[in-house]
This record gives C-alpha cells, structure tokens and sequence, in this order.
C-alpha cells in the first residue's frame, strides 16, 4: 500500500471513531475536547468522502476488469465491460487528484483559528508604518472573507505604526488561507520623512499560529508565572491606575505573553492564556516534525520568521512571493485587502507539486 492510501486509511479510521465519540452523551456533557473533536471531524470531512467514493470507484472497475478477463462471454458484454473498465479508470483518476489537491492545501489544521503576530523588523519608524499596513491588509482580507477579528495586543510607535501587534482571527478555514503568511516581508518604497525621494527598504516578521485550546497543551499551574501590572498607553485614569494588564511566564520554555488591551484583569488573563496556548502547541508542532525529519511546509517553505517571503515595491506597484516566483503588478489592491491572488497562487504551486497520479490497480482495494 502507498504512503498516501496509508494515509488516507489513517484519516478514515480516525473519521470513524471521532463520529462515535461525538454521539456519546458523556463525552458532549463532559469532555473539554468536543469542540476539538467537533473540528477534527470538520478538517478530515472532505478528504474522507473522497476516500471512500475513491474505494467504490476501484471496486467497480477492478469487477468490470474480471468481466472482461473472463474466457468465456460474448463480443457484446465484452465491449460493455471495456467501456465500464474505461470510464472508471477517468473516473479514479479525477478523484485521486482532487484528493491529491485537498491532502496538499489542507491539513489536521486547516479549520483552525489563528492568532496572526505581527513585529517590525529593520528599519525603524519605516518598519513600524509597514506593519501597520500588513495588519490593515489582513484585517480587510479576514473582512471580506466574513472572518471575526480581535486585537489581543498592540504596541504602536510615535508616528502612528505597529511596533507589534497580537491578533485572533476567527472563521471557516483561517488557517488553511494564511498559513503561509509566516515569514519576513519586506518593503520598498519612499518613506513620508524622506526628503530627497530615496527608496528604502525596510522589514516585518510575521507569524501565523494555528489556535490551540488549553486542554490540546496540557498546562500545570506550576509552570505559570503570573505577573499584573499598570496598563501603558492611552486610556486614561483607568489605564493607568489599575492593575489590569496581566504578564504570563510558561517557566519550562521561557514563553512570555502579556496582554493589557482590556480593562478587565480576567479578560485579559484569558485572552493571554490563548495565546500561550497556541505557541505551545507551534512549539509542540514543530518539534514533532523536527523528529521525524520532515520540514514544516516544505513544499512551500520552512514558515520560519527568518526566511524571507515576499517584497513589496510601492514604487512600482509590484508585489513579489521569492518561494513560487510570483509577480503582480497589483500592490495597491493586495494591500487594501484583495489577497486572493497571492493566496490560490501560493495553493496552486502546492497541488502541482503533489501530484503524482493514482497508485497501482491492485492497491487501495476491499
């Protein structure tokens, strides 16, 4: 059997048994792990019936196959069995390569909220100004798309940027869409500052984490330290009076995450708690993959925050993904928002790159 049929045999006994477990009344009533059940199911859902409309198109053409290797019969049914052998030979192939193309832009979470971190890199009050756009491009991408959005933190520079911001995006397949998001992106143009007109090339890092929930992380209390403190900022007397911000130090990994948007300690602790639970599980994750040997993405890139990912050329109205070589002069719509070129861009390099035709007649059969 292929790696992929083992695969999607995997996916298909694990479909199976999250349909048991979300129809037992205890575990609805009882198990903090039925929204991630709920969303496993939702993830695996295509790809499965796929599967199995694949295993029924086998079945069919392997019996057709026994008819017409049958010796004795006569030139009619012979001609009926060919054709039928033909037509479910098309039939096997277009469902391998949709499966092939759902396998390569989906995966356990591609139905995932995500928490987007954005930071400015090199440049300055520039790279500040840029990162508030990037954050301006992806809550108007997350708008048009009928996505929630919510600011969890935010640090902003003197001249009005983004010196780091923190925010959950919630909605159908978040993930699957910005997952490749993760990385520097760098920008090119003339800054308002700049007197002679010279181009300058400043940078962000973005990261792009697949929400996790507490119980998906298992995290003691023992390993917690938390601080609360001042809020900073504009607010008012509240802001500044009142304990309200909220530091929290995972103490195993040295994970720090701080949240003071809110004027509710409580909220703030449950907004900083999310986050903290989502790069555990992108810790998690990624030594996972580490162990076995295999590169996060890789078939479109590490989603390294180091590894440089795109350019944007405002003088030139020109935006460029380095990992596929893609180049639209479209900048000023993309960055308003209009993301979907870049994105099916980026999904349709995947599909190309996993296509490797359906496995061998005798495989994948019951």
């Amino acid at each position: 059997m292929s790696d992929i049929l083992k695969k999607l045999e995997e996916m298909n006994e694990r479909f199976k048994e999250l349909d048991r477990l979300i129809s037992e009344p205890e575990v609805i009533t009882n198990d903090p792990r039925y929204p991630s059940y709920i969303r496993e199911r939702g993830s695996l859902a295509k790809v499965v019936e796929l599967y199995r409309r694949y295993l029924d198109a086998r079945k069919k053409m392997k019996q057709a196959q026994d008819l017409l290797d049958e010796k004795e019969q006569d030139e009619e049914l012979a001609q009926l069995a060919q054709e039928e052998v033909a037509e479910g030979r098309k039939t096997v192939e277009e469902i391998w390569t949709r499966i092939e193309e759902l396998l390569a832009t989906t995966d356990e979470d591609s139905n995932r909220n995500v928490i987007l971190e954005i930071r400015a890199g090199t440049g300055g009050q520039e790279a500040a100004l840029f990162a508030g756009d990037l954050l301006r491009m992806y809550l108007r991408y997350a708008e048009n798309r009928g996505w929630k959005t919510e600011i969890v933190s935010i640090s902003r520079s003197d001249l009005g940027g983004v010196k780091e911001v923190v925010c959950r995006i919630e909605g159908d397949e978040v993930y699957r869409h910005l997952r490749f998001e993760s990385g520097t992106h760098r920008v090119q143009r003339v800054p308002e500052t700049e007197a002679q007109g010279r181009i300058h090339t400043s940078a962000c890092t973005v990261a792009v984490l697949p929400e996790a929930e507490e119980v998906e992380v298992n995290i003691q209390k023992e390993d917690l330290r938390i601080d609360l403190y001042n809020a900073s900022g504009p607010g008012g007397q509240h802001v500044n009076k009142t304990q309200s911000a909220v530091r929290i130090t995972h103490i195993p990994t040295g994970l720090v995450v701080q949240c003071q948007d809110e004027k509710s300690q409580h909220r703030n602790k449950t907004r900083a708690m999310s986050v903290l639970a989502t790069r555990l599980y992108d810790l998690l994750k990624r030594q996972q993959e580490q162990k076995r040997g295999q590169a996060r993405r890789s078939q479109i890139g590490s989603g390294d925050r180091s590894e440089r990912i795109r350019t944007y050329n405002f003088p030139q109205n020109r935006l460029t993904d380095h990992r596929i070589g893609l180049t639209l002069y479209d900048l000023s719509n993309i960055i308003a928002g209009q993301m979907d070129p870049v994105i099916k861009a980026l999904e349709k390099s995947l599909r190309e790159k996993a296509r490797s035709g359906p496995p061998g007649e005798t495989e994948g059969e019951n």
